[in-house]
């Protein structure tokens, strides 16, 4: 049986933790040849060599993608190594604070602007003249956020409408060159971002996103890289502009309605990909 991305080349920005670690692996083991992305401090190269070891294709590149010739070097890199591009994930983001707008700090906004909002405008402008020649697509990562709006995470919520408004306005303006543009939206995932020892939010924070969630329990990497890997894929011929939330139904909720759900919904599914990343890429980090 043909793999989902069989004979596809794809970048995945922020490929080295959370959920761009989960996307690298998933898109690798549908048969894509995957160019792990992030910056030089993180385990891309880990991740890269892992894909290899299970039998997968991957290359690593580490650089600030924020700037247009790091970004140019990427798409160039996977062209020169596998011969085209078909996939642009711009999953690269960070989640630098949780405060009240007032006490906001500039230099966190500063922060979001630059790895949030341009890196997904640069890595799109360099890949598309690349996707033009194969029909190719963007996915990029929206938020809850980005749909609604979060207290205390205002300005990171404010990046995530930006790449939703983003994507739509590119679905519409890049169909002419058959290339499609889609976004995912997760809402809480358990990585680091969710995790009071290695993110901005409190004990509080963390116990109320679980009340909030209908099914009662964070979702997991690969739940997000499989909605992905849809819309990556060919069997996602007919969407473009479309934002698919994986959010186990926070978005919509309202008061604790987690503490109600089913067991059957508040258990992990098992998941088929080895993850060692998933809990690195601390907030702490600045770069």
């Amino acid at each position: 049986m043909k793999k989902r991305l069989e004979g596809k080349v794809a970048i995945v920005t922020g490929g080295g933790s959370g959920i761009g670690e989960a996307i690298c692996k998933k898109f690798a083991n549908e048969g894509a040849k995957v160019v792990v992305t992030g910056f030089p401090e993180d385990p891309v190269k880990n991740v890269a060599n892992e894909i290899q070891e299970a039998g997968g294709t991957a290359i690593a590149f580490a650089g600030d993608i924020s700037t247009e010739e790091n970004a140019r070097r990427c798409v160039e890199t996977a062209v020169t190594e596998y011969g085209k591009l078909d996939i642009l994930i711009n999953n690269a983001g960070v989640f630098p604070e949780v405060n009240l707008l007032q006490d906001y700090s500039e230099e966190a906004f500063d922060y979001m602007i630059k790895n949030n909002v341009k890196t997904a405008f640069v890595m799109s402008k360099a890949a598309l003249p690349e996707l033009h020649k194969t029909k190719g697509n963007i996915v990029s990562a929206g938020s809850e956020a980005g749909v609604i709006g979060i207290a205390q995470n205002t300005p990171y919520g404010g990046t995530k409408g930006f790449i939703h408004s983003f994507m739509r306005g590119l679905a519409v303006e890049q169909a002419q060159f058959g290339v499609r543009c889609n976004i995912v939206g997760p809402g809480p995932i358990d990585t680091a971002w969710t995790h009071e020892s290695t993110g901005p939010m409190d004990s509080k924070m963390v116990k109320s996103i679980k009340q909030a969630t209908p099914m009662g329990r964070r979702g997991t990497p690969e739940e997000v890289a499989n909605v992905y890997l849809f819309l990556a894929s060919d069997e996602a011929s007919y969407v473009t502009g479309a934002t698919y939330m994986v959010d186990g139904g926070i978005t919509l909720a309202k008061g604790p309605v987690g503490e109600e759900a089913d067991s059957s919904m508040k258990k992990e599914p098992e998941g088929e990909l080895e993850l060692e990343h998933s809990k690195d890429g601390h907030t702490s980090i600045r770069k």
